[in-house]
């Protein structure tokens, strides 16, 4: 219950910093509380997020599940390497994305990637060693920072959906660039995620009301 309250005081002081987002915040209600996932489920995450690179969500998902069927119904480390890249590229993936994944696991069992210290280590420490992984750009790594490890102030101004979103709910005649963006969010500095997540929902309700 307090976790819920507190989430509801957090939707008001977003719409104290911009009034823009206050008939969104009425009909959506409060953002999710952010839950960090486990450790094991920190790997198969990142590789989702490479799925999900420059792709519509459903075209994904059905990739996705394919690379799923591939590792045996488990993404690890020892799994995509026995599958190599050859084989997940039948999955629909392009050839820097099946590489990515392998060169990935490769980095994550040399230890050049150290995903168990992740939950304490800042967010640009993580983005560092992630981009190092050939193909893993940092939108791959904002998504997991913020879905994988629930960090607060995360935005993607790449993101399209975000961009978007917050051109809808800001009335532009034009999408915002992502270095306007950038300055734009600077107010809800320490919660930008929740922001990030307001303007998904703006652009969903827009595609769906079409």
């Amino acid at each position: 219950m307090l976790a819920a309250v507190n989430r509801r005081q957090h939707a008001l002081w977003l719409v104290e910093r911009d009034s823009a987002f206050t008939d969104l915040v009425s009909a959506v209600g409060a953002p999710p509380v952010r839950r960090a996932t486990a450790v094991p489920q920190r790997f198969p995450t990142l590789i989702r997020s490479i799925t999900h690179q420059l792709l519509a969500t459903s075209a994904a998902e059905s990739i996705h599940r394919r690379v799923v069927a591939l590792c045996d119904g488990d993404v690890s480390v020892d799994t995509v390497l026995r599958v190599g890249a050859d084989e997940l590229k039948t999955a629909g993936l392009n050839r820097a994305k099946a590489n990515a994944m392998v060169e990935l696991a490769y980095y994550v069992q040399s230890g050049l990637v150290d995903l168990n210290t992740h939950g304490r280590r800042r967010d640009d420490e993580i983005i560092r060693e992630l981009t190092a992984v050939k193909g893993i750009g940092p939108w791959t790594v904002q998504m997991y920072l913020m879905h994988t490890l629930a960090r607060h102030d995360v935005w993607p101004v790449g993101d399209y959906g975000v961009r978007n979103g917050w051109s809808i709910l800001h009335q532009l005649p034009e999408t915002i660039t992502p270095k306007e963006l950038a300055v734009a969010g600077d107010i809800f500095r320490g919660f930008r995620s929740d922001v990030a997540w307001y303007c998904w929902q703006a652009a969903d309700r827009r595609r769906a009301a079409k």
